[in-house]
């Protein structure tokens, strides 16, 4: 029964949008009705600067990362592993308490990364940091860390659950980038500045 109400949990606290509590304790607009809509660190960054940016950023982080390590405290399975950071990571996407309208999920899935293994996520937030530095471009830089993201799974600990876990967050990130990609290809998406 607690695997079950771990992964129950998971989506709960995934669903707590660390951008919307963020602008509203700081006075902020609606960062879903903002700047590019999207209930992120980087619109939070457009609409709030740094500080906020900085706290939706580990607010966001920190909602994969609990429940994993809840998860192994708790000696789950892999199975149930996979599960908890699938439910993070949807609960962050599709918030129950927000309309279901979230993030895109980058920090969320980092933040199940670091919790699954550190070298996981030492791994892809290093490729990450890499293309960033390299064209400048912080969706970009999402998009090819977490569609590498599988493969660092796999390298690191080859569980068939943990790896079709991050295939499923890797394929519902680059759809939640949509816009993104159609920036990038024409050329309109904007630089990290």
């Amino acid at each position: 029964m607690l695997p079950y109400l771990l992964v129950i949990g998971a989506y709960l606290l995934g669903s707590l949008s660390s951008a919307i509590i963020v602008a509203r304790s700081m006075g902020l607009p609606d960062p879903r009705t903002q700047g590019s809509g999207n209930p992120g660190a980087t619109n939070m960054l457009r609409i709030g600067g740094k500080k906020a940016a900085a706290i939706t950023l580990l607010g966001d982080a920190f909602k994969g990362l609990i429940p994993m390590l809840a998860a192994h405290a708790l000696d789950v399975p892999p199975l149930f592993l996979a599960l908890t950071g699938l439910a993070a990571f949807l609960g962050h996407l599709y918030p129950v308490f927000f309309g279901f309208q979230g993030g895109k999920g980058v920090a969320t899935a980092l933040g199940v990364q670091f919790g699954l293994h550190w070298a996981i996520g030492l791994c892809v937030a290093a490729i990450w940091f890499v293309v960033a530095r390299l064209v400048n471009i912080s969706s970009l830089a999402a998009l090819v860390s977490m569609s590498l993201a599988p493969l660092v799974v796999w390298l690191t600990w080859p569980e068939p659950d943990l790896v079709i876990m991050q295939a499923i967050i890797t394929l519902l990130l680059i759809w939640r980038h949509r816009s993104n990609i159609r920036n990038l290809m024409e050329g309109k998406e904007g630089k990290i500045k």
